[in-house]
């Protein structure tokens, strides 16, 4: 066998190989067009926040969120949030809170808490995708986010205290 064919098969066969790989390649492009992918990896700070409901204590590992701009994305296009795991939402003052679910694809308890961090009122079970304002009508400084129906699972009431370091 000569270099020269031994060359000609290695090119044939890296060529051969584009038209293989190409296409996979390809499919991992993102269109222009489609909405954003969701997150697969926390990109917050996390923080450990215990939820004691006097009868137990919880353990939820919880991204922490305090910019507006990350406030308003929240847990938008997240295809899961596994029990265990949510968002905390933290303010400058105490005030009445009110969220939305647009754009949130997974149903989300949302536990509003004071400054003495004592949950004040629950929003259990927000449909995914609505943009009717959500509140409790109480002031709050912090906002917990758990996946939906983790509050009556786990035994969350009003009163609950949380636990966190910042």
């Amino acid at each position: 066998m000569s270099t020269q064919s031994s060359g000609m098969r290695v090119a044939l066969l890296l060529t051969a190989s584009l038209f293989v790989l190409a296409p996979l390649a390809c499919a991992s492009c993102s269109d222009p067009k489609s909405p954003p992918k969701p997150a697969t990896r926390p990109s917050n700070p996390v923080v450990e926040v215990t939820i004691d409901t006097g009868e137990t204590r919880l353990e939820i590992l919880a991204e922490v969120v305090v910019s507006a701009k990350l406030r308003e994305k929240g847990l938008m296009y997240r295809q899961e949030l596994k029990d265990g795991e949510g968002m905390l939402f933290i303010f400058e003052e105490e005030e009445e809170r009110s969220f939305w679910m647009k754009n949130t694809l997974i149903p989300l308890d949302i536990l509003f808490v004071d400054n003495a961090r004592a949950v004040v009122g629950i929003v259990h079970r927000a449909k995914p995708r609505r943009e009717k304002s959500l509140s409790v009508g109480v002031p709050s400084r912090f906002v917990l986010e758990v996946p939906g129906g983790y509050c009556s699972r786990h035994g969350v009431h009003r009163g609950a205290k949380l636990e966190f370091k910042l």
